[in-house]
Order: structure tokens, then C-alpha cells, then sequence
């Protein structure tokens, strides 16, 4: 897979265990999203660039997307969960770590567009506006449709170990 395209992002979906499987989704941040809630929501990512491995950009993106640090640097405590497709052809190969934020603590990068369009204005905007953690059937609802299979495989895979959470063998 190359990264020439441009069209295939890495992203992190962070997991953890409270009564129910919790998953921490970000919603966009800027205009276009400002009135979207159901279907917007994403997991962090970003685009990987020439060269990069695909777990490095999600950690990267996690960190820029959110102010978040990650829950682990060791590449085995992060389960690769595949590509998916959205709807556009952008390509997502997601990974899942277990960990734990607390989303009131939300930093997120910032990028500069033109608003109101073709006003000649420049405004910067958050990229990630808010965060969330969410059960299976509200993450589901509230995620890019493309982004659910992420979930699901995700779910598939985790299971609880006393007090901890870890991933199965698949």
C-alpha cells in the first residue's frame, strides 16, 4: 500500500472496560461539522505520509488529534484492525490499544480555512472540537458508518481478564 495516494489514513481507536466495552470517538471540529452529530464522529487519524508506518502516524495523530498520550510505546500492546473504505475511497487502517483519557482534558491541533467561503477571511479551528466515550450501540450511531466494522472487529477481540482487559488471539 502507498501513502502517494493520499487517500489512506491511520487511526487509533482507544478502548476500555467500564460496565460495557467504552470506545473514544472525536468529532471534527470546524464548520462543516459544526451541526453533525450522528454518522460525524471518527476515530483520530490523519494521513500517512511517504514512508511512515501506519501504527506511527496513528500514535501521531492520536497525540496531535487529542493531547492525549498514549497508553503504551510497545507496538504489541496495539491490535491492528484492517482497513476499511469510506465512502469518498479514503482508506482507514485502524489500530486498538486499551487505555483511558479523560476527554474534559481535550487539546487538540488546529488548521486554518477560509470562512465564510470565499470571504477572503482566515480562521483557524480545531480539528478535533469534542471527545467521547461511548458503548458498542451509541459509538455505532454516532461514528462515520464506513468506521463501525473498526468496532466491531475491536469488540470481537476484546475480552475482559479480572480487573484488565486484553486483546485475543485471533
Amino acid at each position: 500500500m502507498s501513502a502517494a495516494s493520499g487517500r489512506i489514513s491511520a487511526g487509533l481507536l482507544l478502548c476500555r472496560r467500564r460496565t460495557e466495552l467504552e470506545f473514544l470517538l472525536v468529532h471534527p471540529g470546524g464548520p462543516f461539522f459544526a451541526g453533525k452529530d450522528r454518522g460525524a464522529w471518527s476515530i483520530p487519524k490523519g494521513l500517512l505520509e511517504p514512508g511512515e508506518d501506519p501504527l506511527a502516524t496513528a500514535w501521531r495523530e492520536f497525540e496531535e488529534e487529542t493531547g492525549f498520550a498514549l497508553p503504551s510505546h510497545d507496538p504489541l500492546d496495539y491490535l491492528a484492525l484492517g482497513e476499511i473504505e469510506q465512502k469518498g475511497g479514503k482508506k482507514v487502517l485502524g489500530f486498538a490499544a486499551l487505555g483511558d483519557a479523560d476527554v474534559s482534558r481535550l487539546r487538540s491541533n488546529t488548521f486554518e480555512l477560509e470562512w465564510p467561503a470565499r470571504s477572503g477571511r482566515v480562521q483557524c479551528f480545531p480539528e478535533v472540537d469534542r471527545a467521547g466515550w461511548f458503548e458498542m450501540a451509541l459509538a455505532s450511531e454516532k461514528i462515520n458508518p464506513a468506521q463501525v466494522a473498526l468496532l466491531e472487529r475491536a469488540l470481537a477481540r476484546v475480552a475482559p481478564e479480572g480487573p484488565s482487559v486484553r486483546f485475543r488471539a485471533p
